[in-house]
């Protein structure tokens, strides 16, 4: 004979009544080898749920569960996908169900990372291949929308921290990841500006930007240059042509300041034709409102702080370079 679920619960209150031992509610269980999931749906009744838990082997029987609820009632069960990975008992189980303790990958992505770094920490993670994400990133359905003008999302994958679920796609996470980007876009402080060369701009200033307070120095030396018609000569560039192509290693060499790729500015005047990183809202910011001051040229201090030297003239560039090469020999 089969119980229907009020029945079955009659029968839970009569075998409770004549004293079924409580330590089966905390005794442990595990009726699986590896690792399982259970994906409770939302509106699922705590029958379902319970037959989904004891098909998984998460606890002895439906019934248990069902006791434990029981014993529990009036706790709300958040649905969502569970990993179960070692032994609990009903009633751990049912608070874990209660809390919402549900599994999630956790992506991080700090500011400055590119779409290959970005590909690389999925693929880590074990969600999926890092060129099934390049290959979303560079979907012209989901660049379109953004920005006709760009090769690939680089640039518009905001960076945060993401929360994925087992079902998560690379077009969901670039879709998240660019919802983020357009959240933060409209909080600037000039929503109306050219979305490209302004992501474009701030992808470099990103990459070269040591701390936050010459953020705004290195985006007016940016902006002075390109006023003038000069070359930007900015060595990210350079490595993201080369990472454009396959061949960078980690040490910048001649023939990347030299390749004729549209990215290396060291070739080539004005903006590359798209970001080369996920910018910060800082550098975003400092695009928009860059330093007042008349600087062509900027290099790293030294001792390490991170600061940048500002120079006007080439002479006093190569002064201040100089520095900086003898104290790295020493």
């Amino acid at each position: 004979m089969r119980f229907a679920p009020t029945a079955g619960k009659l029968v839970l209150l009569a075998v409770l009544a004549g004293g079924f031992p409580t330590f089966r509610l905390n005794r442990p269980y595990q009726g699986f080898h590896d690792a399982v999931f259970v994906d409770i749906p939302r509106g699922a009744s705590t029958y379902t749920i319970a037959g989904m838990l004891a098909d998984a082997g998460v606890v002895p029987s439906r019934w248990d569960f069902l006791l434990a609820r029981l014993v529990k009632r009036g706790r709300v069960l958040q649905a969502g996908e569970y990993r179960f990975n070692q032994p609990a008992s009903p009633v751990e189980v049912l608070d874990r169900l209660a809390r919402g303790d549900i599994f999630f990958y956790e992506l991080v992505v700090p500011e400055g990372k590119n779409i290959f770094e970005i590909a690389a920490s999925v693929e880590d993670l074990g969600l999926f291949k890092a060129s099934q994400f390049l290959a979303a990133a560079r979907n012209p359905k989901l660049i379109r929308d953004l920005d006709p003008l760009a090769p690939s999302l680089e640039g518009y994958l905001y960076p945060d921290t993401y929360r994925l679920s087992r079902h998560t796609t690379p077009d969901d996470l670039c879709r998240r990841m660019t919802t983020k980007f357009r959240e933060a876009w409209a909080t600037s402080r000039m929503p109306n500006e050219d979305v490209h060369k302004t992501v474009t701009l701030a992808s470099l200033v990103e990459k070269e930007s040591k701390l936050p307070e010459d953020r705004f120095k290195i985006a007016a030396v940016f902006k002075n240059r390109l006023r003038i018609g000069m070359k930007l000569d900015c060595d990210p560039t350079a490595i993201y042509a080369a990472l454009l192509e396959g061949r960078y290693h980690g040490v910048i060499h001649r023939s990347d300041l030299d390749s004729d790729d549209p990215y290396n500015t060291y070739r080539h005047s004005g903006l590359p034709p798209g970001p080369i990183a996920s910018p910060s809202l800082a550098s975003i910011r400092a695009v928009e409102a860059p330093a007042h001051i008349d600087a062509l040229y900027f290099v790293l201090r030294p001792g390490g702080s991170g600061a940048h030297e500002f120079s006007s003239n080439s002479a006093a560039h190569e002064a201040a370079a100089a520095r900086f090469r003898r104290a790295r020999k020493k």
